[in-house]
């Protein structure tokens, strides 16, 4: 698992995509309005993605199953949320937070410890074994889609934005919803964490020895497994703080959305570098650029662009914008 390193190209991937589109959109306004959003699309993907860039990264293991932990966080938000709404509906921002905080971490801890679940009794068993993991995760991805059926219903459930979320502020002639802005500064701070943690502290130097080479690390006493098991866990919980994003950036929420969302996940993970923390932030970005900018000026690609994106780069660079130092 690596930062960003000192490659300048991929960094100037995003804002070239977004000057490219600039003469396409016409507007200033509009294109500036389309950016934001592409922005707050990207950061919300990137936190999604995060979690499963960290366990691939990290553990090698193909987690298909990585959407139930995206749909629980998000119905996990709509039960938290439904009993607060006095401080939703209220004008102040700070007492907004109050409840879209709380709604954060109970989501994170569910869908974390559902993840510890996930990781003893279906993926430990088929280590190290790519072809079993894919199916193994579906169906546990499928299994978990039933139980939230059981618990909340098959129907769509409404996840309205807080009363002081709501609305846009206004960049010149342009018009920036004010929850994208939070989603990017939500991306940023994740991003920051997730930097700093797997290159700065002693955890995350471990992690990274354990990578290259775990007898090594066993050897000086270190129990690898734990932290392994430790980094699906807080995987798993990032995909549940994916998942009350995303929620919200819908304004509703289906048993089905983790699946639906599974797709640009792993083209945001194939564009990065396949465990790159950088790459996928990058990848991300690039994302939720293209699905907005495609979206608005030719709607009937838009569900195409993102693949046509990815085989672009991968021809450009085969092993994505910031391949990992000895990947698989």
């Amino acid at each position: 698992m690596k930062a960003l390193d000192l490659d300048w190209k991929p960094l100037a991937l995003v804002p070239a995509l977004a000057l490219l589109a600039l003469p396409l959109v016409g507007s200033p306004s509009t294109w500036l309005t389309l950016t934001v959003a592409g922005l707050a699309m990207g950061m919300i993907v990137f936190i999604i993605a995060s979690g499963l860039t960290l366990v691939f990264g990290l553990m090698d293991v193909l987690n298909f199953g990585h959407g139930v932990f995206i749909a629980l966080g998000a119905f996990v938000a709509t039960s938290v949320l439904g009993g607060m709404a006095d401080w939703t509906g209220s004008d102040q921002l700070w007492r907004n937070l109050v409840a879209v905080l709380p709604a954060m971490v109970v989501a994170m801890l569910v869908a974390g410890a559902v993840g510890l679940a996930f990781e003893r009794f279906i993926v430990r068993p088929v280590y190290g074994q790519h072809l079993k993991q894919i199916l193994i995760t579906m169906g546990g991805m499928i299994i978990g889609e039933e139980l939230i059926k059981v618990i909340w219903g098959p129907q769509q459930i409404p996840l309205p934005l807080p009363q002081a979320m709501r609305g846009a502020v206004l960049i010149g002639d342009a018009a920036v919803e004010k929850y994208r802005l939070i989603a990017v500064v939500v991306g940023l701070v994740v991003f920051g964490l997730l930097a700093w943690t797997l290159g700065r502290t002693k955890v995350g130097l471990l992690i990274r020895a354990g990578v290259q080479d775990r007898e090594m690390v066993e050897s000086l006493g270190y129990r690898i497994r734990r932290l392994f098991v430790g980094v699906f866990v807080v995987g798993s919980a990032l995909a549940g703080l994916g998942g009350v994003m995303w929620g919200l950036y819908q304004q509703n929420v289906v048993p089905q959305m983790g699946a639906q969302v599974n797709v640009l996940i792993f083209i945001v993970i194939i564009i990065g570098g396949l465990g790159s923390t950088g790459g996928a932030l990058i990848g991300a970005l690039l994302v939720g650029l293209m699905a907005n900018y495609t979206g608005f000026m030719v709607p009937k690609v838009a569900l195409f662009s993102n693949i046509a994106l990815m085989v672009a780069i991968l021809l450009w660079r085969p092993q994505g914008v910031y391949p990992v130092a000895g990947s698989r």
